[in-house]
């Protein structure tokens, strides 16, 4: 069996993290765990803590780093991250949550820390393009919509545009992203965790190259699965 890693996603919103890491999961049998789908599961519920998050959400504005690396840290010990490892999407945001992820996993660190590279115009052609299921948040495009009208061929929830996703709120986001979360690169690569991959191609060959380089990493540090 092709061992497990430990692994974090970065990239601009519309780069395609959701798609690879569902890849990603099925080729080395670990869960996807994405802090953008818990908060937008926990906003759905209208729990105490969705509400607080749906009103920082619409902002388009990031939720706290407490908050944040409370939900990861709870999500981390459960059982099914223990013996393969998880890739990571949406966390860390910022360097104050990569400390905090580093505290997380201090006795099993990260294997590798992916920035997937997609220009900044084509993450905003992306994004405008952009629709979601309502129920099971499967992406589509107006390019790409479903089969039958805006009825997702996956389960025949609603698909429709995010709040998130108009125009103002992408680029709210992307400047988020330019000034708080570009900081991570440079974190890691300091620490030497870090692997640029080309993000523009097919889903195909953007696969390859991120397997290629978790793979390379691997092979580099002589480790043959999590432990």
């Amino acid at each position: 069996m092709i061992p497990g890693a430990r692994l974090v996603l970065l990239g601009r919103q519309g780069a395609g993290k959701g798609t690879q890491c569902v890849r990603l999961s099925r080729h080395y049998v670990i869960p996807h765990i994405s802090t953008g789908d818990m908060l937008r599961s926990a906003v759905k519920e209208g729990t105490e803590f969705g509400l607080k998050a749906k009103e920082i959400m619409d902002r388009g504005e990031l939720v706290s780093d407490e908050i944040m690396g409370g939900v990861v840290d709870e999500r981390l010990r459960s059982d099914d991250t223990h013996n393969r490892g998880y890739i990571l999407d949406g966390f860390p945001r910022t360097v104050g949550q990569a400390e905090l992820l580093a505290e997380i996993t201090q006795h099993k660190p990260l294997d590798l820390v992916i920035d997937l590279v997609v220009p900044v115009d084509v993450v905003l052609e992306r994004l405008a393009a952009r629709r979601v299921c309502t129920d099971c948040a499967t992406n589509y495009s107006v390019d790409n919509p479903p089969r039958y009208g805006w009825v997702c061929d996956n389960c025949g929830g609603e698909v429709v545009q995010r709040a998130d996703d108009t125009p103002e709120a992408i680029q709210k986001r992307l400047d988020l992203y330019e000034r708080e979360t570009t900081p991570l690169i440079a974190y890691y690569q300091e620490r030497g965790l870090l692997a640029e991959v080309d993000g523009l191609g097919s889903a195909d060959d953007v696969t390859a190259r991120l397997v290629d380089a978790i793979d390379e990493r691997r092979r580099r540090s002589g480790a043959s699965s999590p432990s």
